[in-house]
């Protein structure tokens, strides 16, 4: 089968490194590894395959944690948002998910439900971030709510950092302010815990409690924040060169005449666009890797095409030669910046046209 000429490469063994090095950060800690958005764009069969030795795995609704089930992995599997609707109940016993619980709806439907097994219940305490999960002061009565079920529930409890990932002062002061809360109000009950993500494992692995939940750091992306990781890129994202274009000074390139030239400059054209997945509003100088030389996207990008500035290396650029737009040697943290974004975006939003090769 022939394919346009941008494909991902998929490094597997890759995530496992990637799960070794948060074993590492937290080793007192089980880990809930998290697969949900498709496995972040990889492919979430291939992504559980990879980490099969996590503790188990952390989805975001009950669809992708039956597609893991009829895979055959037998993994705790956690639900992240826990039931959209009560009529989930069912499948949840039969399937033998963990069920988080963040609000007073979803309590109810639970005890409502007379659940022949037990069932692992994350009660989600709001610690700051104001997105899901109960008041600090509402939790006693929630668990004595589930305590007194006729059911047989298993507790645990978690939070959600919300600014563990930035380096200034503030967002610092605000994490550490989290992880206070999370202790004081966790600390009166002997249960499991869970508070840290990609970014708290990597910053605060002595608040790892019994759970840690680490996802975009398993497929390589963090290294901006902490370079010590030595994480490795499990996507790389790659096209060709389809064509070379010499223009003068004052000519502009694209859709809208958005950049102009300065100088007489040759320019390369390259089979990717946000068709593609790449993004539309990554500005003009954002890095491309051309034969592994880093040149300047120039130009809007296309649905199927981007142009970059070549003219410095007009001798050692040629059509068909290969461009990374993110991976080994160029940091999907890095153009993610460049876009103004986040690694996950663009990760997830490889497009079904991007054949993904895998690399074992």
């Amino acid at each position: 089968m022939l394919y346009r000429p941008a494909k991902a490469y998929l490094n597997l063994p890759a995530l496992g490194h990637n799960l070794a090095v948060a074993k590492k950060l937290a080793p007192n800690s089980k880990v809930l590894a998290v697969i949900k958005a498709n496995g972040y764009g990889h492919g979430i069969s291939r992504v559980a395959q990879q980490l099969s030795h996590a503790d188990g795995f952390g989805v975001a609704s009950i669809d992708e944690a039956l597609i893991l089930r009829q895979k055959g992995f037998l993994h705790r599997i956690l639900l992240l948002e826990g039931l959209f609707s009560k009529v989930e109940l069912p499948l949840v016993i039969q399937n033998h998910l963990d069920l988080v619980v963040h609000s007073h709806y979803q309590l109810e439907w639970l005890l409502e439900f007379s659940a022949p097994f037990r069932i692992n219940v994350w009660i989600k305490i709001d610690t700051g971030m104001h997105r899901l999960g109960f008041h600090p002061d509402e939790i006693d009565s929630i668990i004595n709510k589930l305590k007194a079920s006729s059911s047989d529930f298993h507790l645990h409890l978690m939070s959600h950092l919300a600014s563990a990932d930035e380096d200034t002062l503030a967002a610092l002061n605000f994490t550490q302010h989290q992880v206070m809360t999370f202790e004081q109000v966790s600390s009166d009950y002997n249960l499991p815990r869970s508070l840290l993500n990609s970014s708290g494992v990597q910053h605060f692995s002595s608040k790892g409690f019994d759970w840690i939940r680490p996802g975009i750091m398993l497929y390589g992306s963090g290294q901006l924040q902490n370079s010590t990781l030595k994480l490795k890129a499990v996507m790389k994202l790659e096209s060709n060169v389809i064509a070379i274009k010499k223009i003068n000074a004052g000519e502009s390139v694209g859709y809208g005449n958005s950049w102009t030239a300065q100088r007489d400059s040759v320019i390369a054209v390259i089979a990717i666009g946000y068709g593609d997945g790449y993004p539309r509003h990554a500005p003009s100088g954002t890095p491309v890797l051309v034969n592994g030389y880093r040149v300047p996207l120039v130009g809007r990008v296309s649905m199927d095409m981007i142009t970059v500035d070549i003219t410095d290396y007009i001798d050692l650029i040629e059509v068909g030669s290969m461009a990374e737009l993110w991976g080994d040697s160029l940091s999907v943290d890095e153009v993610a910046q460049w876009a103004g974004t986040i690694s996950y975006e663009l990760l997830c939003g490889i497009t079904q046209r991007v054949p993904m090769i895998e690399i074992q």
